[in-house]
């Protein structure tokens, strides 16, 4: 049942019934299916009674020894594992804020983002433990609220001396038996998640309990997912697709969540096979390189049953085939933002063909409009930008009056993100409003250039970027990946677009290239590639 509520000062659709926090969210689930695996690597398994046993030791550890409470920040720079997963519902249970950092980064951004949260506590692990020793070590490098440096996996990295504590110690038993006093609130906060930060410092958006839980209560009523439901976990958990996608997600329905470390197709693969997956949750990237492995009939496929993707569009070439390899499959767009914790609009269970180029429809709890740049509300299959209210809305960013002063207008959330919504509710993404190409006045979507591109035998991926051009002000620029064994010129590239739409939205110049760069959550970097464009003209100049 949904009903309205006032929520950070908004009034928003909510699930009525519903857990107060995520901590009570976990411990329904234990109640409910204990002996179900609940968690998957390697050759660890746990249960869902030996994850809570494990996540309350850890939460009473870590209130107790450390004098974690309510409201103080805990960095994770980790990768997947068990351990990221026992810290998420332990800080849930004493109200902490999870402060996920992104692995690949480098080390300003990551001492920027443990200063700027304020972050009590560091927790790594030996594969990453160096980028954080090197700031420890160096003198320029300050983390003054750091309090206490925790690491996992084995032995204990001591080479400043000051060592760190072995996670290992904080799931013995110590203050179990003691309560923990603080009461965790369902708008309190729960993580701060930091946008890339493309257009300056990256912003702290601030994840609540209530938002998170209402985001996996939508996954779970559009994919119709339940405890039977087990999927594998390729996506970094410090991205919103990972921590809340798949693993918040699997935890509230008492599903499987089969952990690997990073995405290898082999690997992937086998994974599928051994741990019967029954849902997978990824970029299109993915999917096309599974359906592209030379040895993928050699593995059984049959398990799968639900497939989402997300962060770009999917060709149809691909869809085809997963339809093919995979009969019988769910196949879900889902449409999402850090900002809006995760999932925005999803494409329901059935819908025409007509709408594969849709991210679906609205989750039960989301409003949309599609505004013009007075903020007034189009029509129906006009393009605007699109705002996005509901619980699963971040309150504001941490500590930024100014983000959260231009992020918001009349409760709604400002996406950035250029769109239109069709006469059956269904929404299209255009291009992201800094991407929007503007060619003499003209504006050309790189979503619409993209689409057509993918439909060639001979692309496998492709990314539209507007460059800069003394006449026209920007040009369309093409970068694309052939297929394995196909050759395509960039005359063939040009034609093949002015075949389909207006020759102004033809690229001016294609860049072959071996992949495209990406962000954690598989989106692609067009700014990379402008700017990788602008040198290689630089230098060809030059010569």
């Amino acid at each position: 049942m949904i009903s309205e509520e006032y929520v950070f000062n908004r009034t928003v659709k909510v699930f009525t019934e519903r857990p107060r926090h995520l901590y009570e969210m976990f411990k329904e689930t234990v109640q409910k299916c204990p002996s179900r695996e609940a968690l998957v690597m390697n050759n660890k398994r746990l249960t869902y009674s030996e994850m809570d046993i494990q996540v309350n030791l850890l939460a009473s550890n870590l209130y107790y020894q450390f004098n974690l409470k309510r409201g103080d920040r805990i960095a994770l720079f980790l990768g997947n594992s068990i351990e990221f997963a026992l810290f998420v519902f332990a800080c849930a249970k004493i109200g902490a804020i999870l402060v996920p950092l992104n692995t690949r980064s480098g080390e300003e951004e990551i001492l920027y983002r443990i200063n700027h949260s304020g972050s009590k506590v560091v927790v790594t692990d030996n594969e990453f433990v160096t980028k954080i020793e090197s700031i420890r070590n160096s003198k320029e490098h300050e983390t003054p609220a750091v309090e206490t440096f925790i690491l996992t996996g084995e032995g204990n990295f001591d080479n400043s001396g000051r060592g760190y504590v072995p996670f290992s110690s904080l799931t013995k038993k110590k203050h179990v038996t003691n309560p923990i006093p603080d009461k965790v609130f369902d708008v309190a906060p729960f993580a701060i998640m930091y946008t890339s930060g493309t257009t300056g410092l990256p912003k702290g958006a601030v994840l609540s309990h209530i938002g998170i839980i209402h985001s996996a209560m939508s996954y779970e009523l559009t994919m119709k997912t339940s405890e039977q439901t087990r999927t594998l976990i390729a996506i970094p958990l410090f991205h919103v697709t990972g921590l809340i996608g798949q693993l918040i997600h699997m935890v509230s329905v008492g599903g499987t969540s089969v952990l690997i470390k990073r995405y290898k197709t082999d690997t992937f693969l086998k994974t599928i096979e051994a741990e019967k997956i029954t849902f997978l949750f990824n970029v299109p990237t993915i999917y096309v390189m599974m359906m592209s492995h030379p040895q993928i009939h050699n593995y059984s496929l049959e398990s799968i049953k639900t497939i989402a993707y997300g962060g770009a569009p999917m060709a149809t070439d691909t869809i085809q085939k997963l339809r093919i390899f995979i009969p019988n499959i769910n196949l879900h767009n889902a449409y999402g933002a850090t900002e809006t914790s995760s999932p925005t609009t999803i494409s329901p269970i059935v819908y025409s063909d007509s709408k594969l180029a849709s991210v679906g429809l609205p989750v039960p709890v989301a409003e949309i409009k599609i505004v013009n740049k007075d903020f007034e509300e189009v029509k129906v299959n006009q393009i605007g930008e699109l705002l996005i209210k509901g619980p699963m809305v971040i309150k504001g960013y941490w500590e930024n009056e100014k983000a959260n002063h231009n992020s918001f207008y009349n409760g709604y959330w400002i996406s950035g993100d250029i769109g239109r919504k069709d006469e059956d509710g269904f929404i299209y993404i255009m291009d992201r409003k800094k991407d929007v190409i503007n060619r003499g006045g003209e504006k050309i979507y790189s979503v619409e250039v993209e689409s057509v591109l993918y439909t060639h035998p001979c692309v496998l991926e492709v990314a539209i970027v507007g460059v800069p051009d003394s006449v026209f002000g920007e040009q369309v620029v093409a970068f694309v990946v052939k297929r394995e064994q196909r050759q395509i010129t960039m005359e063939e590239i040009k034609n093949y677009v002015t075949q389909k739409l207006a020759d102004y939205k033809a690229p001016k110049d294609v860049m072959f290239v071996d992949n495209l760069p990406r962000n954690e959550g598989g989106k692609i970097l067009k700014k990379e590639l402008v700017n990788k464009y602008i040198d290689l003209k630089k230098k060809s100049t030059q010569l």
